[in-house]
Parts: structure tokens; C-alpha cells; sequence
């Protein structure tokens, strides 16, 4: 597959990451093949760790696609990664803002200009006891919608294991299997050429938020609960490490 051409940032990325991952993961993927090979895409993936990113841009990149994630904007503003992301073409996300939108249309254009659009609906690290997907945000289906562009659900697991969630210990060897399955493209057929609604998007949302626990339920060789985890319920922040002392305690080894 041909890739669009990389910049001289995202050929290091490449450069130096992919040798890592090469080294530290034993890889289960299934479904490179409904990655479109050219033309605008959106995709929506599960969010268990902040490693994951790297083992997604992984199977898409072996895929043929160079993804263009939305990334929170405080990544943008760290020294050396800072200039990496921004230097990639990666699309900034100010999130809790009124400049949440500015990604919104950010992405548009870019599935426009033919890019794979990389999204993680849930909006941060899943807050689900068992590490299941929560409730999604609808800005994925949005733009799907509003460009036309297939929407393609990548499920994945075992980037955890490599990086816990919230924490800065990476655990690199003994390797670690990294499973990601992409599924065909969901239909959203019953929602397009219809006026796009809030109640129209929270539904479509759900039904891409199915989809996508059913692959995860594929390669886990497990069941979700019947009822998706709504970190609105909760009481805690939506967003950040919603238990710190929790963690803090356990980075303590007490």
C-alpha cells in the first residue's frame, strides 16, 4: 500500500519508536484489510493506556495509512514530544473548552484532504472497573457523518500490561502480546442523509460503541457487562486519573 508522504518528524516517530515496538510486543492483529488504502477514514478505538496510541499508529502504519491522531493539547506544549506531534500534523484537542470545536473541524478537513483520522471516543482512559469501553462521545460519528468517510472500529488490548493506566513504569520485556483487530467499516447508513441531530449522534455513537466492544469482546474471549460504564454517574473528573491517591499509594509499593 502506498502511504501519503511523511515529513521529516513523522519519519523520526517512525525512526524511533517502531524498533521499540518491534522488540518489546509479540503482535496479534487481524483485519488490516478494512483500512481503506486511500481516501479519507475515520477510526475509533478502546482507550486502556497511554501506550496505546503507539501500538495503534503501529497496526495502521503496517497497514499502509499514516494516522492523524486527536491528541490532548497539553502533549503539544512538552518540550521534545511537543515539537514531534505538532511537527506530525497531529490535531490538538482543548478539551473541557470552548476550543474543544477547532479539533472538530480540524479533523474534518483532514478526512476531507483524504487522511485517516484517528479518534479514541471515549475521550480518555477507561474508568470501567474491568477496562471495557464507556460511553462515547459523538464526535467521531460526527465527522464521519459529515464527510461521508467509512468509520473503521479497531479494538485493542494488552497495551496495558505494558504501560498501566496512569502510571509512568513502562515494562518493556518480558514481552507482551499487543492484540488489535480492525473490523469492517460500521454501517451508518440508517443515519446518513438525515439532519444531524444530538439524539441522531448519541445513538449512532452508541451503536459504534457496540461495535466496537464486540471486537474487544473477540479478542478478550469474554463478555462486557450488559450495562456501559457512564463516568458522568461517577461524581469523579471526566477527565485525568480520577483515583490519585489510589495510585500514588500503589506507585509506593505499600
Amino acid at each position: 500500500m502506498r502511504r501519503r508522504r511523511m515529513g521529516p518528524w513523522y519519519r523520526l516517530a517512525v525512526i524511533v519508536l517502531k524498533p521499540v515496538l518491534v522488540l518489546s510486543t509479540r503482535r496479534n492483529w487481524r483485519g488490516a484489510q478494512n483500512l481503506p488504502a486511500t481516501g479519507g477514514v475515520v477510526t475509533v478505538s478502546n482507550h486502556i493506556s497511554y501506550f496505546d496510541p503507539f501500538t495503534f499508529a503501529h497496526f495502521v502504519y503496517e497497514g499502509g495509512r499514516l494516522p492523524r491522531f486527536l491528541a490532548k493539547e497539553s502533549l503539544f506544549r512538552l518540550p521534545l514530544l511537543g515539537r514531534i506531534v505538532r511537527g506530525a500534523g497531529q490535531i490538538p484537542v482543548h478539551r473541557e473548552t470552548r476550543d474543544a470545536g477547532a479539533a472538530y473541524s480540524a479533523a474534518v478537513a483532514a478526512v476531507r484532504a483524504g487522511e485517516l483520522v484517528a479518534i479514541f471516543p471515549e475521550g480518555t482512559l477507561t474508568r470501567d472497573p474491568g477496562q471495557w469501553p464507556m460511553r462515547g462521545k459523538t464526535g467521531a460519528v460526527r465527522v464521519a457523518l459529515e464527510t461521508g468517510a467509512p468509520l473503521v472500529p479497531i479494538a485493542q488490548w494488552g497495551a496495558q500490561e505494558i504501560l498501566p493506566p496512569y502510571s509512568k513504569r513502562l515494562h518493556l520485556f518480558p514481552r507482551h502480546t499487543s492484540s488489535v483487530v480492525a473490523g469492517p467499516p460500521v454501517d451508518l447508513s440508517a443515519y446518513r442523509d438525515r439532519p444531524i441531530t444530538v439524539p441522531l449522534l448519541v445513538e449512532a455513537t452508541d451503536y459504534v460503541m457496540d461495535v466496537l466492544t464486540g471486537l474487544l469482546e473477540e479478542i478478550r474471549g469474554e463478555q462486557a457487562p450488559a450495562e456501559r460504564h457512564d463516568p458522568r454517574t461517577t461524581g469523579k473528573p471526566r477527565i485525568g486519573n480520577p483515583n490519585p491517591s489510589e495510585s500514588k499509594w500503589k506507585r509506593s509499593g505499600r
